[in-house]
């Protein structure tokens, strides 16, 4: 039986297995896929040592994993950041899946007022985000818990004038996860309003009080989930596309 898996940290609450063992058990494929918590990146060595068909990669290694591998995909070089590992004639190499399911799940709802876009977070997820939004010509900004520097501000900068500026907006850190749901990643939601799109890549709760609050205010919402299904797809389709 093929084994695949996920890397991270905590994992108690992952989509990705759920997922996978039931599309293996509805598309009668001999495969299992597992939950891999390390926590330190540097125990990742023997898990790339190929007895794993196909790896995930999730926070806060998708970019620390990056040193491990023998090769990058062009996007993933590009983006700095892996969430898919593939293994070919004895190599490792990374992928970035995520900016395909970022992009196929944003599509459907993108107009010409989010010309501006303002990304919670500056990891993993964060570049694929960005990545995406400046192939479609969107200007990105982002708010950072780092010093601000460029198109990088503070969230104690965030003001109304900001927000009503930014149309579409993308959470892409943990806060507001399970279990902590009554936590929002910002300050204040003034400035928001119908013209707006809010993305939160968290899908666990399905509406987190960012998507709750931002709905209360005319905005069009979206969470993770539709990423997290496209990124697993191209996944399983690269995992393939190289066995």
């Amino acid at each position: 039986m093929k084994t695949y898996g996920l890397i991270g940290k905590s994992l108690g609450h992952s989509f990705s297995p759920g997922f996978f063992n039931s599309f293996f058990e509805e598309h009668g494929i001999e495969a299992q896929y597992k939950l891999i918590e390390l926590d330190s990146i540097e125990r990742v060595k023997p898990i790339l040592d190929g007895a794993y068909y196909g790896l995930n990669v999730t926070i806060p290694y998708k970019e620390e994993i990056i040193p491990f591998l023998d090769e990058l995909s062009p996007e993933a070089k590009a983006i700095g950041a892996v969430n898919a590992i593939v293994f070919s004639e004895g190599k490792s190499i990374g992928f970035n899946t995520d900016a395909f399911g970022f992009q196929q799940s944003i599509k459907p709802f993108l107009t010409f007022e989010h010309e501006r876009a303002l990304i919670l977070g500056t990891g993993g997820s964060s570049k694929a985000v960005a990545y995406v939004l400046r192939n479609l010509g969107i200007q990105v900004n982002f708010l950072s818990r780092n010093e601000p520097e460029g198109q990088q501000f503070s969230y104690e900068q965030v003001n109304e004038a900001m927000l009503s500026a930014c149309k579409l907006i993308v959470n892409c850190t943990p806060v507001g996860m399970f279990p902590a749901m009554d936590a929002c990643p910002l300050p204040s939601l003034q400035g928001i309003g119908s013209s707006h799109l809010v993305v939160d890549l968290i899908y666990n709760p399905e509406e987190t009080l960012l998507l709750k609050e931002a709905k209360s205010r005319g905005a069009a919402t979206l969470n993770g989930l539709p990423m997290l299904k496209a990124q697993a797809l191209k996944s399983w389709e690269l995992w393939n596309q190289f066995d």
